[in-house]
């Protein structure tokens, strides 16, 4: 290690016999900076248009009454994200040649930078800002970083309203500014047809979210492959706040709490019911930020469902099997009568619940192809990854063979999220992590796949050459080789 600074991130950094690599580090924008790049793109206007649009600035909630916000349900936003009482950290956060020398305080060896104002540019309402703003966003970090690739890496953001949008930027970013991480938008909100004649302020209520695998308003399989061709194995980091249930008009924290996760779930099963795993066995994705404990829950929840509700199991409950003479016997023995009479034709369908379904809709595992349970299983471990932050004790689960229907383990990569709230002193990145080796939660063969092993698969598995030219490239080569 180059630096000589004693943190406590250091002093375990140096009794490590393998990297840190850390997939979900954070960076500030230097507005006035990144503003030059969103002219450049879109103009002299874009700036006014994305401060107005984007949600990181002062949101209208602040300026309202209580009982304002109360009938319109307009819901409770951030407001401090970064800290900034330390003054090194703040600068740190937007200057990438100090983050690049003060890496070794932290006990990080590499670290995959994401934008923070730049959250903001994926889901903006207006198509062509959308697009320049997220356009300018990778220009700015791509060059920005482009001394610094030994050991930092920006992200690009991808806008998924469409997939021309989508794979436009892919091309842009990854293509021509060669940028190797890519961060796809996690849904898009779209307007119910069905309320398109009602007054705007009821009109822009009335959404639903896309999440690209299912009932997609588009076919989103060309972005896969673009992503396959680039050999991108993209993230996706979109908030869960604004919608759901996390919609509370005067506490953020219930709206933030598990928000990440919220926004991960939904997606997650749409690739899968959508069968994208099935058609593209060497797509790869990160789910950042939320943790891992929905993750086991849910391939638990696949396993269960799968049992009681696949194409045969299903038959148990379909209401053409009853033997409706001996249901009447029944109800003559142990009620009367009368009440076996009302299972003639007039009453019958409050007893059966239930009513034809053609053969068609019957097998709801269909774009997936499950035809046995492990099958759930190698559909959805190989392809699927789920940050973590340092403190996030649920990355435990992730390794718990004995919890998981299938004995396996889930792939936990480690996200420090240095620049945000989250972490308020930078030099606690690695020690963060390492606390729960110290409490038990880890041990330290499961702490090394958290925070090196996997970080590396899910980035090697497509492009081998992902760490090529940068200070973890040896150990990398060793791994992979092993």
């Amino acid at each position: 290690m180059a630096s000589k600074v004693r943190t406590k991130s250091a002093t375990i950094r140096e009794r490590l016999n393998h990297p840190i690599v850390d997939s979900d580090g954070h960076a500030s924008e230097f507005e006035p900076l990144m503003f030059d790049y969103l002219r450049d793109v879109g103009g002299s206007g874009a700036v006014e248009r994305f401060k107005k649009m984007s949600h990181f600035y002062k949101p209208i909630w602040f300026d309202m009454s209580a009982e304002e916000r109360r009938e319109k349900r307009v819901t409770r936003p951030h407001w401090w994200v970064h800290p900034i009482k330390n003054t090194l950290d703040r600068a740190t956060s937007s200057l990438p040649r100090l983050m690049y020398e003060r890496l070794d305080e932290m006990g990080l060896d590499f670290t995959m930078v994401y934008p923070s104002l730049g959250f903001g540019a994926l889901h903006l309402p207006d198509d062509e800002l959308r697009s320049v703003a997220c356009r300018a966003f990778n220009n700015f970090h791509a060059e920005v970083y482009a001394e610094f690739s030994d050991r930092i890496t920006p992200t690009a953001i991808i806008p998924m309203h469409t997939p021309k949008e989508a794979i436009a930027e892919l091309e842009h970013s990854v293509g021509e500014l060669e940028m190797k991480v890519a961060m796809l938008a996690g849904y898009a909100t779209r307007p119910i047809p069905a309320a398109a004649g009602a007054p705007p302020e009821v009109a822009k209520h009335a959404t639903w979210l896309d999440f690209f695998g299912i009932d997609s308003e588009y076919d989103y399989d060309p972005v896969w492959e673009k992503c396959i061709e680039l050999k991108i194995a993209p993230t996706f980091h979109s908030v869960g706040v604004n919608w759901g249930s996390r919609r509370s008009i005067s506490n953020f924290m219930y709206n933030h709490i598990g928000h990440f996760a919220a926004a991960a779930e939904p997606l997650c099963k749409a690739l899968f019911f959508g069968g994208v795993t099935r058609r593209y066995p060497q797509f790869r994705c990160t789910f950042l930020e939320g943790g891992v404990g929905w993750a086991c829950t849910l391939l638990n929840d696949l396993h269960g469902h799968w049992q009681k509700h696949n194409l045969e199991t299903i038959e148990h409950c379909n209401p053409a099997a009853l033997d409706l003479p001996a249901m009447k016997n029944l109800f003559e023995r142990y009620g009367s009568a009368e009440l076996a009479a009302r299972l003639d034709d007039g009453d019958r369908s409050a007893l059966l619940w239930g009513y034809d379904v053609p053969v068609e809709y019957r097998d709801e595992w269909s774009a997936c192809e499950i035809e046995r349970a492990e099958d759930i299983r190698d559909l959805f471990v190989p392809n699927l990854y789920f940050g973590c932050e340092g403190d996030d004790r649920s990355v435990g689960w992730a390794f718990d063979q004995v919890a998981s229907m299938f004995g396996t383990e889930l792939n936990a990569v480690y996200g420090s999220d240095i620049s945000h709230f989250d972490l308020p002193d930078m030099r606690d990145a690695l020690q963060e992590a390492w606390e729960m080796v110290e409490d038990g939660v880890l041990t330290e063969d499961q702490f090394y796949k958290f925070v090196f092993a996997n970080p590396v698969k899910i980035k090697t598995e497509l492009n081998p050459d992902f760490f090529k030219d940068t200070v973890v490239e040896s150990a990398v080569d060793t791994l992979m080789k092993a």
